[in-house]
């Protein structure tokens, strides 16, 4: 996987999370994933299509999950509800968003699918045939998995893709 790839998500998640949690995250150790499962309670899905094709996913504790989006929603929320899923979904679609701004401004032209929430631990999300690079982001409230599963596919037409995507 290029790190053309990988540097847009890095940022975007940074630019993300300092401007709705006001809070500069660190980033832990990156590391390369082959699982076709997910330890995380809560995860966020997006897929990626265009000239880089792929997923991305956003992975927490549900205690972290609670915690980014009772401060998003702006009041404690104890427990993962519908509001949660909502806040936690557009954190993945912001990143996921302003990401794709970035691959384009590369010469990567893409576009972005709505988000997925896929709740429970050792849920099967399966990229493919290829590996995924984990990219673990700490915060006040625990730690975002970041795992980026793209590549290129120079042969695909992002109009045609969007038009017949949004006209569904």
């Amino acid at each position: 996987m290029k790190v053309q790839f990988i540097n847009p998500f890095v940022s975007a998640a940074y630019y993300v999370i300092e401007a709705e949690i006001q809070e500069q995250p660190t980033k832990g150790v990156l590391r390369l994933e082959e699982a076709h499962y997910t330890t995380n309670d809560v995860t966020a899905v997006l897929g990626v299509v265009g000239k880089v094709s792929g997923t991305v996913l956003y992975g927490m504790s549900q205690k972290t999950a609670i915690g980014i989006a009772s401060h998003m929603i702006g009041q404690a929320n104890p427990m993962f509800d519908a509001f949660a899923e909502s806040a936690i979904a557009e954190l993945g679609n912001m990143i996921t968003g302003r990401a794709s701004t970035l691959l384009e401004e590369a010469g990567y032209d893409c576009v972005i699918t709505p988000p997925t929430i896929v709740i429970g631990r050792g849920t099967v999300i399966s990229t493919t045939a290829f590996q995924r690079l984990v990219i673990p982001v700490k915060i006040r409230f625990g730690e975002i998995t970041i795992s980026v599963a793209l590549k290129e596919t120079p042969n695909v037409k992002v109009n045609d893709w969007s038009k017949e995507f949004t006209s569904m």
